[in-house]
């Protein structure tokens, strides 16, 4: 085996079995929280979530960061066919999670943040990018949101007064900003490993695209063409 063929080996390995492993991890922990208490909870991805997690895949088919043509073809076997549906349905919910993990669960800046979200894809539709620009982006985008919630959210609601919660609840008397008073700390950190575990499944997917089907016409093909 040459050293081409065996890094095509490993590549298909990594397509078939290490990127649906990751994303369906990340969907896993993308929905739990751990309660004051210790007890896990594991949530659902909202209805909002779904939306944007749709949103995501029409721009990585956009960006190129998954070729469809590439990932669904009567000229591959029907188990690769069907492994690449599966690995996508896995992106699809780990997206889902994933944004799951980096929103507030409710309130104000659950809705106020999934609106920026959803205005930020929404135009990014329309504009020029590619893979990786799409792939930091997208990372910026989490990490922001991920720092919003489980630091500056979580700070206003911090047992000992602080002046950003003296602040917060001067500013927003009587709404509700979020939950996030409801979980223990440790919630943020698999947030945390959810996120980064996402984005390195994205960018293993830009780095591990399928090879490329040549569709080659022979002649007799061309002269009926032709005719």
């Amino acid at each position: 085996m040459t050293s081409e063929e065996r890094a095509e080996s490993n590549a298909e390995l990594v397509r078939a079995f290490l990127l649906p492993t990751i994303f369906l991890t990340v969907a896993l922990l993308g929905g739990v929280r751990v309660t004051q208490a210790g007890e896990l909870l594991f949530l659902p991805p909202p209805l909002i979530t779904l939306l944007l997690a749709s949103l995501l895949l029409l721009l990585f088919a956009r960006g190129r960061l998954i070729e469809l043509e590439q990932w669904f073809s009567y000229r591959l076997s029907p188990l690769t066919n069907l492994s690449n549906a599966l690995t996508l349905l896995a992106i699809f919910f780990a997206s889902a999670q994933a944004l799951n993990a980096a929103l507030p669960e409710s309130g104000l800046l659950h809705w106020m943040l999934s609106f920026f979200f959803l205005w930020t894809l929404w135009n990014d539709l329309f504009a020029p990018f590619d893979a990786r620009r799409l792939t930091r982006s997208l990372g910026v985008l989490l990490g922001t949101a991920f720092i919003f919630k489980h630091i500056l959210v979580s700070s206003l609601y911090a047992p000992e007064g602080s002046w950003p919660r003296k602040l917060a609840s001067a500013l927003f008397e009587g709404v509700t900003l979020g939950m996030a008073h409801r979980f223990a700390a440790s919630s943020g950190y698999i947030a945390f490993f959810a996120l980064a575990l996402y984005v390195v499944g994205l960018i293993l997917t830009a780095r591990l695209r399928p090879p490329r089907i040549e569709i080659v016409a022979s002649r007799g093909d061309d002269h009926l063409m032709r005719d």
